[in-house]
């Protein structure tokens, strides 16, 4: 699907209703603006949170790692039969 949209004396264009709705695109969402060999190409932005790792929260999964390491010793497997 392709639409003609017109750029403002400030630099705006406003997305067609129909593409809007078709991916999700909701006001104050972000946008990548790619410039490409085929010409301009604008693509939803997606944001991955990410975590800092302290010292303590490494301290942390060394416990955790180290009681599992423990515990799978000790582990029992349970043997199923095939489904007929």
């Amino acid at each position: 699907m392709s639409s003609k949209v017109t750029l403002n004396d400030r630099g705006v264009i406003t997305i067609p209703a129909q593409l809007r709705q078709a991916y999700g695109l909701k006001a104050n969402d972000e946008l990548i603006l790619e410039d490409t060999e085929a010409g301009i190409l604008l693509r939803p932005s997606i944001s991955v949170p990410i975590e800092v790792y302290t010292e303590a929260r490494i301290a942390e999964f060394a416990r955790d790692e180290a009681a599992i390491g423990k515990l799978l010793p000790k582990a029992k497997v349970k043997k199923t039969r095939k489904p007929k």
